[in-house]
């Protein structure tokens, strides 16, 4: 069990090598290297984004609230993006910035904001109330997950954000085609 010192197990094997020792069983000479890193992948998002829903819950906020006000608060003074530009940097489509924005807007976390170069210009700007509520739940939320990459030194989480970082920007740049 992990104590949250990095000592965690660290297993020789798991289930998702019996899925490629089972792919190789039936279909010999089929590639199986793939299962390896993409269905780890897919457990390891759905545990995150389990646990993170969680978290958020306890902290007041949902995910994608969470994920709107941190792109504005990141993107610093005056904390305000387009709506096109949020969207990009939240990886969601226009419409869902739209509906987020406008729930967030009824928070009162985000302000609608008019371009004063482009008259049909429109921006999101984070509110002080907003600027507060990410405040109080970012750090909370960041500490606790360093906890879930705890068995990891921080050599390895630098060689694994590196390799995670290659895979998405390939995969983001195979998507864009």
């Amino acid at each position: 069990m992990d104590d949250g010192t990095g000592g965690g197990e660290n297993p020789s094997s798991d289930e998702v090598d019996e899925i490629q020792q089972a792919w190789l069983r039936e279909r010999p000479g089929t590639p199986v290297s793939s299962i390896g890193v993409i269905t780890r992948i897919w457990h390891i998002a759905k545990l995150l984004e389990d646990d993170r829903r969680a978290t958020m819950l306890e902290l007041g906020m949902d995910a994608s609230t969470r994920t709107l006000l941190s792109t504005l608060r990141r993107a610093g003074p005056p904390y305000r993006l387009s709506a096109g530009e949020l969207a990009k940097r939240c990886r969601v489509s226009a419409g869902a910035i739209s509906q987020q924005t406008a729930r967030a807007e009824r928070d009162g976390h985000v302000r609608r904001v008019k371009s004063t170069s482009d008259r049909r210009g429109v921006y999101v700007e984070l509110t002080e109330a907003g600027h507060e509520l990410i405040e109080r739940t970012v750090g909370d939320l960041l500490e606790h997950e360093e906890t879930l990459v705890s068995a990891l030194s921080p050599a390895e989480r630098d060689q694994l954000a590196d390799l995670l970082r290659i895979l998405l920007s390939d995969l983001d740049r195979r998507a864009r085609r």
